[in-house]
């Protein structure tokens, strides 16, 4: 049984839209794209030389999958990053895009939610979505997402596409990890819990699903 693990940028005000450059996601008319930029030189400090070692497969969006096929392909897997995203298999939630040149890169068939706990079954490691806010959200909705790995720039958006939406109970999380970088950004590793439910409870506490220790390649350095 794998588990799922989401990768994200935030603002502290949750805003994950258009991170990378100005004209990545101009969409609701958003005008702060390429926010990310100025953090991006200190995120070595957190980040484990091995990472993506333990990943097995990834999960994205659409609109995720066509711009991270736009660069990654072309790195030379002296980057442990390419390595892993070039080499492992990738799932693509959309209606519209048939045709995945990127290598390894396939089409996730029929609901996106009975998709992604199919994959859940299958082999060992860990799935990976990165970005993919809209999908996030429905897999969150779904009880399927087992750890949050957050990135959290020192900085207020104010506007934006935030990561989080409704959820149809609030989610308990445990903080495996923390670490934060010379510019001030702070990486945040949660286990997921379980839905708490609105009913009364004689528990006094959640019983976390998808728990145990990070996998040494895949967590923060500290």
């Amino acid at each position: 049984m794998r588990k799922l693990a989401i990768v994200e940028f935030l603002s502290v005000d949750g805003v994950m839209q258009g991170l990378g450059s100005p004209d990545e996601d101009r969409e609701g008319g958003f005008e702060h794209g390429g926010w990310g930029a100025a953090y991006g030189a200190a995120l070595g400090e957190v980040l484990s030389p091995d990472i993506g070692a333990q990943t097995s497969a990834y999960v994205m969006g659409r609109r995720t999958y066509q711009k991270m096929a736009e660069f990654w392909p072309t790195q030379p897997d002296t980057n442990p990053m390419a390595a892993s995203l070039n080499s492992a298999p990738k799932y693509v939630a959309t209606r519209t895009l048939d045709d995945l040149a990127w290598s390894g890169a396939s089409v996730l068939e029929g609901d996106v939610v009975d998709a992604v706990a199919g994959l859940k079954t299958e082999g060992q490691g860990t799935i990976v979505t990165l970005g993919s806010g809209d999908l996030v959200r429905q897999l969150m909705s779904a009880g399927l997402i087992d750890e949050l790995r957050l990135f959290v720039h020192p900085l207020l958006l104010g506007t934006g596409k935030r990561l989080f939406g409704d959820l149809p109970f609030p989610c308990s999380l445990r903080l495996e990890d923390i670490a934060s970088t010379s510019l001030g950004t702070v990486a945040l590793t949660y286990a997921v819990g379980q839905s708490i439910s609105s009913a009364p409870s004689t528990s006094s506490s959640s019983s976390p699903g998808g728990a145990g220790s990070l996998a040494a390649a895949d967590q923060p350095a500290r």
